[in-house]
């Protein structure tokens, strides 16, 4: 059984202290790298969101797809656009994409159920 999100989160939150507290500069310059690759530039933090999405979901990190699942809905991405970014990644991806497909569309449904509209969210992760 998933961990429900705010159970991610927290896990997420506390290992990634663990890792970045570690020691290890270049832990903290790989991390530092990563969240200021998502940062609005010419293109919208949502956008490049969607984009880790697709990545996550070619790529088959279901870790991964929770991130930008969750980060995507806290940007304001719709329901529909996430839709559409993950059927780019089950072309790119094929059909073993199938599985972080059901994943995804678990976890999007904890995220922004039917009756919930998208909404800005503290990025704390």
């Amino acid at each position: 059984m998933r961990k429900k999100a705010a159970e991610t989160r927290l896990y997420r939150t506390e290992m990634n202290e663990k890792i970045l507290n570690a020691g290890h500069r270049e832990f903290n310059r790989f991390f530092a790298l990563d969240a200021n690759a998502y940062q609005p530039g010419a293109i919208s933090a949502k956008h490049k969101e969607l984009m880790g999405l697709v990545g996550s979901m070619v790529l088959r990190c279901n870790d991964c797809i929770f991130y930008h699942l969750d980060r995507s809905a806290a940007e304001g991405a719709t329901r529909e656009e996430l839709h559409e970014a993950m059927h780019i990644a089950l072309v790119i991806g094929g059909s073993i994409v199938i599985p972080h497909l059901r994943y995804a569309f678990e976890v999007l449904d904890e995220l922004l159920p039917a009756d919930k509209k998208p909404g800005k969210k503290k990025k704390s992760e």
